[in-house]
């Protein structure tokens, strides 16, 4: 087969007036004038190639930097103590004590699952566990954010078997536990589901990898997978444009994935990080060997040259272009010093793992690539990779939201008729976003590795990092669409707190936050504007709660037509615990033990699962959040933990208390016997808000009688609101185990059971009893 001919930079000067498909490439009319003015020329093929996905808007985040520098300008003491890699790195890493690191991240691969959900699906796990590998360290869990359309909408069983299948393949291969998530229906996702994918990993402190090419002289090594057709253009194209009406269309740009080559990669990376056989890596994900080459070069602030033809390909016919863009999975990159090159290929050869050298690092700043020795790339790499387009969109506040603010959920009516209250209680709990998830979880294995402390359905995952002392980590994600859509700033602020009160009932202390913003168009002003109040909100919380942001995603275009999804910016908070056997389980398991609920409950029904659910209503103001509360309550949670006054904890957010206490029941099948009459006199509200509300800082526990006076102190002492509102009641070999609300109904666990496991298993088909092997 004869070698595809290059476009070269001698060819490039020569030609100055040749036209090039840059609009079809994602470039704008004055992206192409400013790329033109960088290099004093038009560029070549490659080079274009080079600059489309790595300005594009998955990339380069050029419409959201001026705001995601926000989270950097607010940033407090507190915040930096334990943050030893920040934002700007392929994951952040917490310092989680012993010695140990914890490096964490969560991503979109929105589009492509969408177009061909199970590889779109798939290839974001894979995706986010290299970000974590690269960082040098052992991925040990993933978790998963998941929005869908309307569940009966005929399109969506198809993205939803497509999606769980493709995570639960991909993770499961991989060995690595699904630890939790979220999942939502919702008719705004239809067209734009959201698969957000969340990597976890473990290091020692003097293991950490930063992607930084410095040395000059020292080698550039690709490795793993081969690079194929699969992907080109992905980010450019399928990230960083919205879909037309007539619905998915652009099947080739979705990437092929192979969990069995990366389980195998990751073991290798580990064997040459214990051999110090490395100097930098960095995965090759959206952008492929462009993202990999321009960023390592940009960061070490040194130069590279590249001979693309020693790139091992699948596909022989592949163009410069196609191999510089190409987002085949499973591929690493590494800078590799002359003298442990052999050392370095006796471990890849050794895993089997296929691998070329492609270049050098010089001295030189430029990042140069040949083809066959003529030369197809002459760039300054930051410009590529770090000093794109920054974009300071028109912002708009919407026409359409004062309207919807004003038609609150106050109006609604809300019935005192316990038959009515019983019913509505049901509706809620066999809802499709407060359904028992076991259709998508029983997929996952959240056991493998044996480190598991805590997983579905549980408010936080929980993995051990150290056999010996018990240290290990807590992480829970979160995030509201209804209520960023009436306010995106507080909506964004509930992510957090949320997130933060899952993470805190564990027993675990909230120490770091990651976050994945997930929004429609930026070419729509109202959409920037939403995008700008939910940084402001979500950084101004992060500083308010002490917790800094370690790094993230953006991703746009989230819109079908003129039509752009809520905004949807999910927050994943990670929690140290200094001994996972202390961990606090979300149900209770004991008969006779007192029930209390701390915090207070206001009437804020407005974007709640009852006004969802029951009236079909979006309207109004969001909860309130008060986030010296939130810290407080953690602080009483985890005190509570240490002198283990506490046998459950579970945070009360959608569907209100009765969520919650339905939730905890059924945890382990124990009953509960429930008053309201106080609670309702206390905090001057009806029955159906003393149920349904979402009022924020509030959790019930659980706690042993004997333990009663001591914890009733603590709550005294650090002056947090506590009311003890039931008991625990009849075990689970009790055929009458229950969950009794005085005055108004009883309701038989079995019947519980079978109203929240029936939803999901109707639509979808019927649950998977066991993991398949």
């Amino acid at each position: 087969m004869s070698t595809p001919v290059a476009d070269t930079v001698e060819n490039a000067v020569a030609t100055p007036e040749r036209e090039q498909p840059y609009g079809a490439l994602g470039l704008k009319d004055d992206e192409y004038a400013k790329i033109r003015e960088i290099l004093g020329r038009r560029p070549t093929s490659g080079e274009l190639a080079m600059y489309s996905v790595m300005w594009s808007e998955h990339c380069s985040y050029k419409s959201s930097k001026v705001y995601l520098r926000r989270f950097g300008q607010k940033v407090s003491d507190e915040m930096r103590e334990r943050l030893m890699v920040g934002m700007g790195q392929n994951a952040g890493v917490v310092d989680v004590g012993e010695g140990w690191a914890v490096t964490f991240k969560v991503e979109s691969h929105n589009h492509p699952s969408y177009i061909e959900p199970f590889q779109g699906a798939a290839t974001g796990v894979g995706g986010i566990v290299r970000d974590i590998i690269s960082m040098g360290a052992r991925p040990v869990a993933v978790m998963d954010q998941l929005r869908f359309g309307a569940i009966d909408h005929p399109d969506t069983a198809r993205v939803v078997h497509g999606v769980v299948s493709g995570i639960s393949f991909y993770g499961n291969c991989l060995g690595l536990p699904n630890i939790g998530g979220e999942t939502v229906f919702d008719a705004v996702y239809q067209g734009n589901p959201l698969v957000n994918a969340l990597a976890v990993g473990v290091m020692r402190h003097e293991d950490i990898k930063l992607a930084n090419a410095t040395g000059a002289g020292n080698k550039v090594v690709l490795f793993g997978a081969r690079t194929g057709g699969d992907g080109i253009g992905g980010a450019s194209i399928l990230a960083s444009d919205t879909f037309a009406d007539g619905g998915p269309t652009k099947r080739p740009a979705v990437q092929v994935g192979d969990p069995f080559a990366e389980k195998v990669l990751i073991e290798c990376c580990l064997e040459l990080y214990a051999g110090e056989l490395v100097e930098a890596i960095q995965d090759l994900g959206a952008a492929g060997i462009s993202c990999a080459t321009s960023e390592l070069a940009a960061n070490g602030g040194s130069g590279m040259r590249v001979d693309l033809e020693n790139v091992l390909l699948r596909d022989p016919s592949l163009t410069p272009e196609e191999i510089l863009m190409s987002e085949s999975q499973e591929r690493m990159m590494a800078i590799v010093a002359p003298e442990k090159l052999d050392a370095f290929l006796a471990v890849v050869g050794k895993w089997d793992v296929e691998t070329s050298v492609l270049g050098e690092v010089t001295g030189d700043g430029r990042l140069q690539i040949f083809w066959h020795g003529e030369q197809i790339v002459d760039v300054d790499p930051s410009t590529v990779a770090v000093d794109g387009p920054v974009y300071e969109r028109p912002v708009a506040y919407p026409t359409w939201i004062d309207a919807l603010r004003d038609d609150s959920a106050s109006a609604l009516p809300r019935s005192s008729d316990p038959d009515v209250l019983r019913d509505q209680f049901l509706q809620l709990l066999g809802s499709p976003n407060l359904a028992d998830t076991a259709w998508i979880t029983n997929q996952y294995d959240y056991y493998v590795m044996g480190n598991t402390a805590l997983s579905f359905p549980d408010d936080a995952g929980m993995i051990r990092v150290d056999e010996e002392s018990g240290l290990g980590f807590a992480i829970a994600t979160d995030c509201n669409g209804r209520y960023c859509q009436l306010d995106p700033y507080q909506g964004a602020q509930l992510a957090l707190a949320e997130a933060y009160r899952n993470v805190a009932v564990t027993g675990a202390v909230p120490t770091a936050v990651t976050d994945c913003l997930n929004f429609g168009s930026p070419e729509n002003p109202e959409v920037m504007w939403q995008f700008g109040q939910a940084v402001d909100g979500l950084a101004d919380a992060c500083l308010e709660l002490g917790v800094p942001v370690t790094g993230g995603n953006v991703s746009f275009y989230n819109q079908t037509g003129d039509t752009p999804i809520f905004p949807t910016p999910v927050v994943g908070v990670l929690g140290i615990i200094d001994d996972v056997a202390r961990r606090i389980p979300s149900g209770w398991q004991d008969a006779g033990e007192n029930i209390y609920l701390l915090g207070v409950t206001s009437t804020e029904l407005s974007g709640s699962a009852w006004a969802g659910t029951v009236h079909g209503h979006l309207g109004g103001r969001p909860p309130a959040v008060d986030l010296a509360a939130e810290k407080r309550l953690a602080e009483l949670i985890q005190a509570a933990s240490q002198q283990e006054l506490v046998s459950s904890a579970h945070d009360l957010s959608a569907g209100g208390l009765g969520q919650a206490l339905a939730e905890a029941s059924l945890r382990f099948g124990v009953g509960a016997r429930v008053w309201l009459s106080e609670l309702m006199e206390r905090d001057s509200v009806d029955a159906a808000t003393a149920l349904f509300s979402e009022s924020t800082g509030r959790v019930i526990v659980s706690v042993p009688r004997e333990e009663d006076v001591k914890f009733r102190g603590l709550c005294e002492g650090r002056g947090y609101p506590v009311l003890r509102i039931g008991v625990t009641d009849a075990p689970a070999e009790t055929a009458d185990a229950a969950l009794e609300v005085q005055g108004l109904f009883t309701l038989p666990l079995a019947q519980l059971r079978g109203v929240s496991t029936e939803t999901l298993p109707a639509a979808f088909g019927p649950i998977i009893d066991e993991v398949p092997a």
